[in-house]
């Protein structure tokens, strides 16, 4: 049995094998108990800064990832011990050799699991933080938190590349993209113009708050409401019910109006009447009209109703008021009710809109 043990195969007795698949075997199959126990260890570290993220949603987050970083951290330990075998160690490419190749491949993987980990624990900082704002009434602050969930996680990506390209090419490599970024700044600065101004319009809206998800927003020739500021642009649901992607920095460099910030309607109405009708009959009718409006309790006080113009062919009146209503089947309710109860005035005063006549006159024309 022992010399079993000892028999060499590839520069490594069979014993290390053994043990290699062991250990292997063993961790596969209490890495998940493993993981779930120093997941649950430090969700009672940080539960007290969101008592509304329960165990299951933090573990959910970390199991996976920490399964797979125990397993391969346990595997580049016990992997350690082997002598790389010497018939196995041909040149890859270049003076790359296979033993180098695997090193750079256990290397990557492990920056991956690293990586993987720190966007998890980011989305759980995102998660904690979420809860928190759908405790207010204000939903800029959930918006706000996936603006900056998704910055970080970027961020993390970005260093992630680095980390690879230092791995794979080493450190020298990365100092000359460096110097060449340094010389070559103009040129990428200008190509990267549009993303810049865009990001930095992302950050403009969220500390300026011109307008936040859920507004109802008019810029340029789009109408609708915002669903979600992103790092690069702005997503719009129209009253046609598209979904418009607008970029940050034309949302904050147009003439935006956000409907949703009034505090009053505007209503604005023109009528015309006949030039038969009698003046006093015009007079007594503009005074129902006022009183009209006067009786209404959505409509504000001192609405407009005169005879704004006339032609030679009708009397022109103008009515305007204000409305504390905004929403939209309110406000369309109103102006029914407003219309309906003129139209019943006009009848009342027996006054008809003016109509439009054509008169033809035919002649007899005979040959003398």
């Amino acid at each position: 049995m022992n010399e079993f043990l000892n028999k060499v195969i590839l520069d490594n007795p069979v014993q290390d094998y053994l043990i290699l698949i062991g250990v292997l075997l063993f961790v596969f199959i209490i890495k998940r108990y493993i993981s779930k126990g120093l997941a649950t260890i430090l969700f009672r570290l940080v539960r007290h800064w969101s008592p509304q993220i329960e165990e299951k949603d933090f573990i959910s987050l970390l199991l996976r990832p920490l399964e797979y970083f125990f397993l391969l951290i346990t595997f580049m330990l016990t992997i350690d011990r082997f002598t790389f075998p010497q018939v196995l160690n041909v040149h890859v490419y270049n003076k790359a050799t296979l033993h180098d190749v695997t090193n750079t491949l256990l290397s990557l993987a492990l920056s991956m699991s690293i990586i993987w980990i720190m966007l998890r624990l980011i989305d759980f900082i995102a998660l904690v933080l979420e809860k928190k704002a759908d405790l207010t009434e204000d939903k800029t602050d959930n918006q706000f938190i996936i603006f900056f969930r998704d910055f970080f996680k970027a961020i993390i990506f970005i260093m992630g590349a680095i980390a690879f390209i230092r791995i794979l090419f080493g450190p020298g490599l990365v100092e000359k993209i460096i110097a060449g970024l340094g010389i070559g700044a103009a040129a990428l600065a200008l190509a990267a113009k549009e993303s810049i101004e865009n990001l930095i319009g992302s950050f403009i809206i969220f500390f300026d708050k011109p307008f936040r998800v859920g507004d109802n927003v008019k810029v340029d020739s789009w109408q609708g409401t915002v669903e979600k500021i992103g790092l690069r642009s702005t997503r719009i649901r129209t009253l046609e019910k598209t979904f418009v992607t607008v970029p940050n920095k034309k949302m904050v460099d147009s003439i935006l109006d956000n409907l949703s910030l009034r505090t009053q309607q505007r209503v604005a109405l023109k009528l015309e009447l006949g030039t038969d009708t009698p003046a006093g009959t015009l007079l007594l009718f503009l005074q129902d009209v006022r009183q009209m409006l006067n009786n209404n309790p959505n409509i504000l006080e001192n609405p407009v109703v005169n005879l704004n113009d006339f032609t030679k062919d009708t009397y022109v009146i103008q009515i305007i008021f204000n409305t504390y209503i905004i929403d939209g089947t309110q406000y369309n309710a109103l102006r029914e009710t407003v219309n309906l109860g003129v139209i019943k005035l006009m009848e009342a005063r027996e006054l008809k809109l003016p109509t439009t006549s054509t008169t033809v006159t035919l002649s007899d024309l005979r040959a003398e």
